[in-house]
């Protein structure tokens, strides 16, 4: 099986570009993208349950990885919310997987936003990862329009190894993450 395109640009060209850039006396000190979490909240699945299947099914389409339920936690009475009642799904995405969604994110999804203008970069924890909300799963070529019943939108958290966000956001930009905003 090929590497995919984002690993073997990692290993060439990004471990040496930011350990000349921050210094780093050995390589493994060089952040690294551990895993992605992509996460789907579905709020109007309290009404109906068939609305968890069907973002589970879509974020294993657009993943290639089976998703899971995600569960309420506790019960908020103003929501007819009990706990233990599904109200979301979430797919975690390591290894060549992981690469091969983030290149279809940066190559083919991001482009075909309306309006692109670039991703903020103020979605830094602070720790080094950085999470990007997406509006409409409809701009992954793998979900087909007609089929949809509504639009819905997902956060995409890019967990990292870097120690601060400046490490993580030079870590991201290598990869081509196309920011809006450059950090001074």
């Amino acid at each position: 099986m090929a590497t995919a395109r984002l690993k073997e640009k990692y290993q060439k060209e990004i471990v040496s570009q930011l350990k000349e850039r921050f210094q780093y006396k050995s390589i493994m000190q060089v952040p690294r993208i551990t895993k992605i979490c992509i996460n789907k909240g579905i709020g109007s699945a309290v009404a109906d349950k068939k609305l968890v299947d069907i973002g589970v099914d879509e974020l294993t389409t657009i993943t290639g990885q089976k998703a899971v339920a995600t569960k309420a936690k506790n019960s908020v009475s103003n929501f007819k919310l009990r706990e233990g009642m599904p109200i979301g799904a979430r797919v975690t995405l390591r290894g060549d997987q992981m690469y091969e969604f983030m290149d279809r994110l940066l190559t083919i999804a991001l482009p075909r936003v309306r309006d692109f203008r670039g991703i903020n970069d103020k979605g830094f924890d602070g720790r080094g990862n950085y999470t990007l909300g997406v509006k409409e799963q409809i701009i992954f070529p793998e979900i087909s329009i007609d089929k949809i019943k509504a639009i819905s939108g997902m956060d995409i958290t890019f967990v990292t190894t870097a120690q601060n966000d400046e490490e993580s956001y030079e870590l991201l930009k290598a990869f081509g993450m196309p920011f809006q905003n450059l950090k001074k």
